[in-house]
C-alpha cells in the first residue's frame, strides 16, 4: 500500500474528518458506488438506499470479505456490523449526506476533465480515543474504492487499516 500525503485525512473544527481521493470519471459511475448497494459492499459497506431526505436505510459491514484469506480480522471486531441510517440530503451526482451515529458523513463529487475528487467528510467525530480508529477505516475503505473503480486488486482491509490506524495515532 502505497500512501502520498495527499491521500491521509485530516481533522478540522476539531471534531470533523476529511478525506480526498481523485478517481477516474466519469462522474455518474462514481455515483453508482456511493449508492448501490452491491457496489458500496465491494468497499464499504452493503445496504439498500431511498435517495430522499429522511429517508431510513440500514448499513452492513463485512469487512472480511474486503480482507484476504490470511488477514483475519482483530480481536473485538465482529464478523458483521450494522448500523441504521437515514439520508440528510442527496443532490444526485454532487453529494450525499447521510447519518451517522452522533454526527453524519457527506460525500461530494466534483469532476474535473476524466477525473472526479471525492471529498468525504464525517463530521461529530467528538471522541478523540476514536478518531485514528475511524480515520483508519475511512481511509482503508476509500483505498479499495479507488482500486475497485481503477480494475486493480486492492490492499487487504485488516492489515491495512492496523497499519493506517498506528499511523493516525501520531498524525491526528
Amino acid at each position: 500500500m502505497t500512501q502520498t500525503p495527499d491521500d491521509f485525512g485530516r481533522i478540522e473544527a476539531g471534531s470533523t474528518l476529511v478525506v480526498q481521493r481523485w478517481l477516474p470519471g466519469p462522474v455518474d459511475r462514481i455515483w453508482r458506488y456511493l449508492i448501490d448497494s452491491d457496489l458500496r459492499a465491494k468497499w464499504l459497506a452493503a445496504g439498500e438506499m431511498t435517495l430522499a431526505p429522511g429517508a431510513g436505510f440500514e448499513l452492513v459491514w463485512r469487512n472480511d470479505t474486503l480482507s484476504a484469506a490470511d488477514d483475519p480480522r482483530p480481536a473485538g471486531f465482529p464478523e458483521e456490523q450494522r448500523m441504521a441510517s437515514h439520508v440528510i440530503a442527496v443532490d444526485p451526482m454532487r453529494m450525499l449526506t447521510f447519518a451517522w451515529g452522533t454526527g453524519d458523513v457527506t460525500f461530494e463529487l466534483t469532476p474535473k476533465g476524466e477525473r472526479v475528487l471525492l471529498t468525504l467528510t464525517h463530521r461529530g467525530l467528538s471522541d478523540p480515543a476514536a478518531r485514528s480508529m475511524i480515520a483508519a477505516g475511512w481511509h482503508m475503505h476509500l483505498d479499495i474504492l479507488t482500486a475497485q473503480v481503477q480494475e486493480i486488486p486492492a490492499g487487504s482491509f485488516w492489515s491495512g487499516w492496523a497499519t493506517l490506524r498506528s499511523v493516525y495515532e501520531t498524525r491526528l
